[in-house]
């Protein structure tokens, strides 16, 4: 998916139907300027707005995350295009989040022996509570690392 070419067919589509960036926003209950960023390539319609805008725009889901008309010949295969498009961008999202959770894992986990060692040799900084929550900030992301690995089923 292509946002400018998104953008271009959004602005493209919303001028056939004579409709001024501002009014296009009313329509949808949003800003102009997120219309704006839209037809710039800046970035694409929420997916809560995707059926409404083309409702508005009169074309089909298909045809907007192509950026173009599609004929129903080709038809199945944007379709498929699209589906694909979509699948390998959610997988690489969720393999960009597990790495930030290991990132964020690892430095807390470091951090806590950090701690506990400047509280060792330097005795006068206790008390500041950052050693509680460096424990808890790394319990937290511990815990929703290995969660989603681990079903809990409660016995009947």
């Amino acid at each position: 998916m292509d946002q400018e070419k998104i953008g271009k067919f959004i602005s493209l589509c919303r001028k056939e139907k004579n409709l001024t960036q501002v009014q296009l926003a009313e329509k949808l209950n949003i800003t102009n300027r997120a219309v704006s960023k839209w037809e710039t390539g800046k970035s694409c319609p929420d997916v809560s707005l995707m059926l409404e805008l083309c409702d508005i725009l009169g074309i089909t889901v298909n045809e907007l995350l192509s950026g173009e008309r599609i004929t129903m010949e080709h038809y199945q295969e944007k379709a498929e295009e699209n589906l694909m498009e979509f699948q390998y961008r959610q997988e690489n999202a969720k393999k960009w989040l597990t790495r930030i959770q290991l990132i964020w894992l690892a430095i807390a986990l470091l951090l806590i022996p950090v701690h506990f060692a400047i509280n060792y040799y330097y005795p006068e900084n206790q008390g500041t509570g950052v050693g509680l929550l460096l424990i808890v900030i790394g319990l937290i992301l511990f815990g929703s690392y290995f969660a989603k690995f681990f079903e809990i089923r409660l016995k009947q």
